[in-house]
């Protein structure tokens, strides 16, 4: 398998002219591979860090081990390698200087390799590495044009090229050619392809949650400033969904779709994408909140309707995608802790109104090519094990049947079916339940072992026939196989423009939102000194999280100040979880000798992050005690609060003499600029918080594993939607430097007949309409009654007393536009379209259905302005749920 791999490099680096179609391209037949086998040394256990220890490239090999990654690393040129964390193998030319040797304990490089498992590969963020002596001196070039792999030899002549065969017959003749164990090693993210076919090696992981992100199938340049080194760092999705601009969104999404395809043409990364990120940000805890834009269903949902076309290149193209885009992690999967194992029981009512919602509008609605089941199980079956979930919500309910629709595991998640939640007695078990559930393709090296499964009846070979030409046909829509024209011409020029730079910035400014502000800002005072302070002062690679790519610049809020007034003064004060207090003293000092003073702060990724939930909602560590002394000087304090989940503000909203209060999220390569633009009013503040700002004490209240919406006796209810207690910031709220007023262009109606909206009404079990159909538009017109030009973002809000099911919820967001520079004086009239989901309640059964009662409509959290009117009629169904199978 190893020289398999080796093979398949070779092949992958064959060719250099044009993507498709060379005229110049004779196929032979011939096999043009060359042998290789490393010889290497250890050089021990080191410790690694997001920065890497060695920053070559990173792989991902199925069958892992010191040798198959010498190997890798040494053909393509490299001279040390490194395996970690059982299947990843590292490849460099020297070690990072701030790696450094450990003694190798069970807490160290103590994980089994994925190849020999008597072998250890590193550990979570520990890496043995070792020296290679015979680099290739026949080294591939690192960039070069990626080929169809009909246009390279041997590969050219099989008869999976013959174009006068349809495509499904040519796939099935590639099939026919293949072992079960050839298989097996296919449908693995790290797939080896087959050495004697001259079918290539493909790795399917590849990240663009922002941007396009450090992963196995994604490679930088370690060259500063050359080809490929770098891509446009976005914000965060959290903060971007703050924007509430669904347009901003698209251009977002396709910027990274197209810088990613670049990428693709060029062999630095896969041409499938796992983005976006859609679960909600259900609890304040969870650590990966980080990565999705609210804890809203229908505003998740509307995110994802922009950013999926956007990705992929379109809608409507089946045959012909930019890339392929992956809606992750289905389903219920809004908690780290315990996530390899943990099973959740949602009611049906929840699983159809609330945590299916953002998954739905990605497959039927915009075609999204790609699912990733997740980690936990539902109702008891792990979700890559979950027929219910993969096959009959799915594909048979939402018609993920495209031939090139395909679901992948989440990595090491079909481990974790026999590893972790005891679904299983065996791996190869494992592998046959997920296999048999409609898993295609498994982050991880489980399904290596389908060839057992098939031997002892578990599963079938016609099964892995089924997964792998759904793999196969989404690799011929973006131009594996044959070429493709549309996107074959993208290429470095086109990566890290000024217009993505300039939309970099725009996302970063446009979420940033105002929480505290008695008029200090924006700044209209020229200060003469500045003091700023805290653990996010200074903060570079910070400012983008996780899933994170290498930016062509970070421009942190330090260097933005220092480029905006004279006399600047830096002072780190304390650390984001920290209880020491030997830096205050500086800070104090700093602060008294200055006219105004940033104190720049919040979480980062040493307590919010993957596989990490925060274990309190406070400020963490002594920020609060800092900023509390540092008020009391009396001077002008503006607190720039980062990170991902909202803390209690309760402590500095109260404080007179903390002025004001900015949220920015993570604010990628542009952060600094984007908040002392905001500070000043370059840019005007507009941002709405898409989560409910939490007391601390909700932790206290809210199990983590409680998967329940609906207030109980033992909790308060989650989200803004159900909450029934007071927060500190609800869900939307946001202030600006100028004043609006609002009055109706155009209300809903009175009344509305429910048969009249659901052509058959209560009758039909198939209704001809669904929750994305449209209802109705209503408008408001704003007005800026204050000095400065703004932006505004208008939320429309339903409630209901008496419609459908008790208990009622507070209010449910159905509508949203944001409002561009609208100057001092005029007055916009601002459209707001509703689908008929909107209306839609879910019965006890998780259905969407339209009842019959009053509602009221509200524009913005706090009811700015109201309509109220009612549906009138039988109760009707909108859009049923798969029903469970019966135990």
């Amino acid at each position: 398998m190893r020289g398999l791999f080796v093979q398949c490099i070779a092949m992958l680096s064959l060719g250099m002219g044009s993507l498709a179609q060379n005229s110049s391209f004779v196929c032979t037949g011939e096999n043009p591979s060359q042998e290789y086998n490393a010889s290497f040394t250890p050089l021990g256990c080191y410790t690694d860090s997001p920065s890497r220890t060695l920053q070559g490239r990173q792989l991902s090999l199925a069958l892992n081990d010191a040798q198959a990654c010498a190997h890798a690393c040494g053909f393509i040129g490299f001279n040390l390698s490194g395996t970690e964390n059982t299947a990843e193998c590292f490849c460099g030319n020297s070690i990072n200087p701030i790696a450094s040797q450990v003694t190798q304990n069970s807490s160290t490089c103590s994980y089994p390799c994925t190849g020999t498992p008597s072998e250890v590969c590193g550990g979570s963020y520990f890496i043995n590495l070792y020296s290679i002596s015979n680099p290739n001196p026949n080294a591939p070039p690192q960039i070069y044009r990626r080929e169809p792999i009909c246009q390279t030899n041997p590969f050219c002549a099989n008869r999976a090229c013959n174009t006068s065969l349809t495509q499904d017959e040519r796939i099935a003749a590639l099939l026919e050619q293949m072992s079960v164990q050839e298989k097996a090693a296919n449908m693995v993210n790290s797939a080896t392809g087959v050495e004697r076919l001259g079918l290539p090696a493909y790795e399917w992981w590849s990240e663009a949650l922002h941007g396009v992100a450090s992963s196995p199938g994604v490679n930088f340049n370690p060259v500063n400033g050359s080809e490929f080194s770098y891509a446009t760092s976005f914000p965060q999705p959290i903060l971007m969904g703050a924007a509430f601009d669904d347009p901003l969104i698209y251009e977002v999404a396709a910027t990274i779709g197209l810088e990613a395809r670049a990428f693709a043409n060029y062999m630095q990364s896969g041409l499938d994408f796992w983005t976006p990120n859609i679960n909600t940000f259900l609890d304040p805890r969870w650590g990966r909140g980080i990565e999705v834009p609210t804890e809203d269903s229908f505003h998740a949902q509307s995110y994802v309707a922009q950013l999926i076309p956007a990705l992929q290149g379109g809608i409507q193209k089946t045959d012909s995608k930019q890339i392929i885009a992956t809606c992750k992690h289905y389903a219920v999967y809004d908690v780290e802790t315990n996530r390899n194992g943990q099973n959740y029981d949602p009611t049906q009512q929840d699983l159809g109104e609330y945590y299916l919602q953002p998954f739905k509008t990605c497959v039927r609605d915009v075609n999204v090519a790609s699912i990733m089941c997740a980690y936990n199980a539902v109702d008891g079956v792990p979700s890559c094990a979950n027929t219910y979930l993969l096959q009959d919500v799915l594909r048979d309910s939402w018609g993920f049947n495209e031939p090139y629709h395909y679901v992948s595991s989440d990595c090491g998640a079909v481990s974790d079916i026999y590893e972790r939640h005891n679904f299983t007695d065996s791996y190869a078990s494992a592998a046959a339940v997920a296999l048999n559930a409609g898993t295609d393709t498994n982050c991880g090296s489980t399904y290596v072992v389908l060839d057992e499964s098939v031997a002892s009846n578990l599963t079938t070979e016609r099964q892995m026939d089924i997964s792998l030409t759904r793999l196969y046909n989404a690799l011929f829509t973006v131009g594996y196989f044959d070429g493709q024209h549309e996107y074959d011409s993208l290429s470095w020029s086109d990566v890290g423009l000024p217009p993505a730079q300039a939309l970099a910035y725009k996302a970063a400014w446009e979420g940033m939102t105002l929480l505290k502000n008695d008029g200090l800002l924006p700044l209209q005072t020229s200060y003469g000194s500045v003091a700023i302070i805290g653990p996010w002062a200074n903060a570079t690679t910070q400012m983008q999280g996780n899933y994170q790519g290498v930016a062509p610049y970070l421009i942190s809020p330090l260097m933005a100040a220092e480029a905006q007034w004279s006399a600047v003064t830096y002072v780190l004060g304390t650390d984001i979880n920290s209880t020491d207090t030997s830096g205050f003293a500086a800070a104090l000092a700093a602060a008294q000798a200055a006219d105004l003073i940033i104190f720049a702060g919040g979480n980062d990724l040493t307590i919010e992050a993957e596989g990490r939930d925060r274990t309190s909602i406070a400020w963490p560590g002594n920020q609060l005690d800092l900023v509390q002394q540092l008020s009391e000087l009396g001077k002008p304090l503006v607190v720039a609060q980062f990170g991902g989940g909202q803390v209690d503000d309760s402590a500095l909203l109260n404080n007179t003499n903390v002025n004001s209060i900015v949220w920015g999220g993570y604010p990628g390569q542009d952060g600094g600029n984007a908040l002392i633009d905001i500070l000043v009013g370059r840019k005007p503040v507009a941002g709405r918080l898409t989560v409910t700002q939490y007391p601390a004490n909700y932790i206290n209240e809210v199990s983590l594993f409680d998967p329940n919406l609906r207030p109980s006796d033992s909790s308060p209810g989650r989200t803004y939607k159900w909450y029934n207690k007071e927060p500190v910031l609800p869900f939307g709220y946001g202030l600006h430097y100028t004043a609006f007023s609002h009055s109706w262009a155009v209300r809903p109606n009175i009344s509305y007949d429910i048969s009249t909206l659901i052509p058959g009404g209560s009758g039909s079990s198939t209704p001809s309409v669904n929750d994305a159909s449209p209802w109705t538009t209503v408008s408001v017109n704003v007005q800026n009654t204050g000095e400065l030009a703004s932006d505004y973002v208008a939320l429309l809000f339903l409630k209901t007393p008496n419609a459908g099911p008790s208990p009622y919820p507070n209010k449910w967001l159905v509508s949203y536009a944001r409002v561009h520079d609208l100057a001092a004086g005029d007055t916009q009239e601002v459209p707001l379209k509703l689908n008929l989901g909107a209306l839609a309640r879910a019965n006890a059964d998780g259905d969407l259905m339209l009842y019959p009662g009053d509602y009221e409509m509200m524009l913005d959290y706090d009811a700015q302005l109201t309509f109220n009117f009612t549906l009138t009629g039988s109760p009707a169904l909108l859009d049923p749920l798969a029903r469970q199978p019966t135990p």
